[in-house]
C-alpha cells in the first residue's frame, strides 16, 4: 500500500447522537466530508472506536472519569459504540482502544514514519489527543479540519489553534485542499 492513511477518530453514536452528553453539534458536517474522502483511500482506511476501560483495568484518573460520565460505562459491545450507519459499510480496518488517544493502537499497523490523513470526533479530546504523540513519535499528519467535529465549536477552533502549533509535523488542510 502506498500514500497515506486515512485515519477516522471514533465515529461512534455515542459522539453523533444530538441527545447524548458527548453529542457533537458539527457531526453532520464533518461526517459528509469523511465520506466524501473514503474513495481516496481504498485500502488505506483505519477507524477507531474509544471503548471504556474495564472497571478491573481502570488505572489513575479513569475510575474518577468514568465516575463523572456514568452515562458511557457501558461494555464495549453495547451499541451506543457502533460505528455511526453513515461509515459501518466503509471499507476500513477497525481498532478499538480504551483511551482517548489512538496512536499507540495505530503504531503497529501504520508504523511510526507513517502519513496521515486525519479526522473524526472529538476534535478537542480523542482527535487532539491522537494527533500530538502520531508527531512525535515521527508520523507526519494531515489534519482536516472541516471534518473533525469538536464538543462545541469553541472547543473545536482550541484545538485546531494547538495542532496547528506543530509544523511541519502537522499541517491543517480543509478536505477541499487535499490532494489526494
Amino acid at each position: 500500500m502506498t500514500g497515506p492513511w486515512l485515519v477516522i477518530i471514533d465515529p461512534q453514536r455515542i459522539f453523533a447522537d444530538p441527545e447524548s452528553d458527548w453529542g457533537s453539534p458539527l457531526w453532520p458536517d464533518a461526517v459528509a466530508r469523511i465520506r466524501d474522502l473514503l474513495p481516496h483511500f481504498v485500502g488505506r482506511t483505519i477507524i477507531t472506536r474509544w471503548v471504556p476501560p474495564e472497571p478491573g483495568a481502570r488505572v489513575g484518573s479513569w475510575d474518577a472519569y468514568m465516575d463523572a460520565w456514568p452515562f458511557a460505562d457501558r461494555p464495549a459491545d453495547d451499541p451506543y459504540f457502533d460505528v455511526v450507519p453513515e461509515l459501518a459499510e466503509a471499507d476500513a480496518l477497525v481498532v478499538d482502544a480504551p483511551t482517548f488517544g489512538k496512536w499507540d493502537a495505530l503504531a503497529p499497523i501504520v508504523g511510526e514514519a507513517a502519513e496521515l490523513v486525519v479526522t473524526g470526533v472529538s476534535t478537542d479530546c480523542c482527535v487532539v489527543s491522537t494527533v500530538l504523540p502520531a508527531a512525535d513519535a515521527g508520523a507526519t499528519l494531515t489534519v482536516v479540519t472541516d471534518a473533525c467535529a469538536g464538543s462545541t465549536p469553541e472547543n473545536h477552533a482550541a484545538a485546531v489553534t494547538v495542532m496547528g502549533l506543530y509544523p511541519p509535523q502537522v499541517t491543517l488542510r480543509k478536505a477541499s485542499e487535499l490532494t489526494v
